[in-house]
C-alpha cells in the first residue's frame, strides 16, 4: 500500500477470501489485522495466467495483473520482461497496466530494452492532488496509450495538464467503506478532459452499494475510449 487509495483496496479482500478458499497462488498473501485483511508482502508468480493471453484466440481487452500492481518493487524485471513478451506475441489482444507506482514503471521502461508495443495502455492512478505528480512520471514514459484513473477519487483536482494523456477514468470508492464523492469533483476533471481533447470515461459513483449509485453523471452515460487512429 503506498498511499490513501490503496486503504479499502478491493484486491486485498479479495484475496484473503480466495486464500481462505484454498487457492494456491493466494496462500500467504494476506493476514488478519484486527477485523481488517492485509498484505504481508509476499508476492507469488502465476505462470499459468502470464501465458493464458496467448490461448485466447478472440481479441480481448486485457486488464493485467488486476490483483496487484506490476512494477511494485518486489517483481523483479525478469517477470516484466516476460509478461512484455507475451503481450508482444498476443498482439491481437489490448493489454492495460495500471500502477500507482509510476516511478518504477518508468525506471523500468525507459532504458529502451523493452519495446514501445501498440497493443499495450499504461496508466497511473492519481485519487487525490496529492499525488498529482504521477501524471509527470507516465507522461514522460514510453506508450502509445497513455491513460490515467482518478479512482477512487478522493478529493477535488483542479483542471490537471492532460497533454500526452489519451484516456481519464473517473470513479467513486465502493464497497462497505466507502468513502464520498463530490459531483463538482467528477465535473471538474469532465470539463478539463473535453477541453483538452482527452477521451472522457465515468465509471461509478460508488458507494456502499454501487448498483444502486450507478453511473450517470447529469443524467448521462461518459463512456469514450482513446481514438487510436488519432495516435502517433
Amino acid at each position: 500500500m503506498v498511499s490513501p487509495g490503496c486503504t479499502n483496496c478491493y484486491a486485498q479482500r479479495m484475496a484473503a477470501r480466495l486464500q481462505a478458499m484454498g487457492l494456491k497462488k493466494y496462500q500467504g498473501t494476506t493476514r488478519r489485522s484486527g477485523r481488517r485483511a492485509v498484505w504481508t508482502g509476499r508476492i507469488n508468480i502465476d505462470e499459468r495466467a502470464i501465458e493464458a493471453p496467448l490461448t485466447w484466440r478472440k481479441p480481448m481487452r486485457v486488464f493485467v495483473n488486476s490483483m496487484s500492481d506490476l512494477f511494485q518493487e518486489g517483481i523483479e524485471e525478469n517477470v516484466v520482461s516476460h509478461i512484455w513478451e507475451v503481450m508482444a506475441k498476443a498482439s491481437w489482444h489490448s493489454f492495460q497496466i495500471l500502477s500507482k507506482r509510476p516511478d518504477r514503471m518508468h525506471s523500468i521502461l525507459s532504458k529502451g530494452s523493452l519495446p514501445v508495443l501498440p497493443n499495450v495502455w499504461l496508466g497511473t492512478s492519481v485519487e487525490s492532488e496529492d499525488y498529482i505528480e504521477r501524471i509527470d512520471l507516465l507522461r514522460a514514459t514510453p506508450a502509445r496509450v497513455r491513460f490515467i484513473s482518478f479512482e477512487p477519487l478522493l478529493g477535488p483536482i483542479s483542471r490537471p495538464n492532460l497533454k500526452d494523456i489519451h484516456w481519464v477514468i473517473v470513479g467513486g470508492e465502493s464497497g462497505p467503506e466507502a468513502r464520498p464523492i463530490e459531483k463538482w469533483w467528477v465535473e471538474e476533471l469532465r470539463d478539463a478532459s473535453i477541453e483538452q481533447d482527452v477521451a472522457f470515461f465515468f465509471k461509478q459513483w460508488g458507494g456502499k452499494r454501487k448498483s444502486k449509485t450507478g453511473r450517470k453523471l447529469n443524467g448521462r452515460t461518459w463512456e469514450d475510449y482513446p481514438r487510436l487512429e488519432a495516435i502517433r
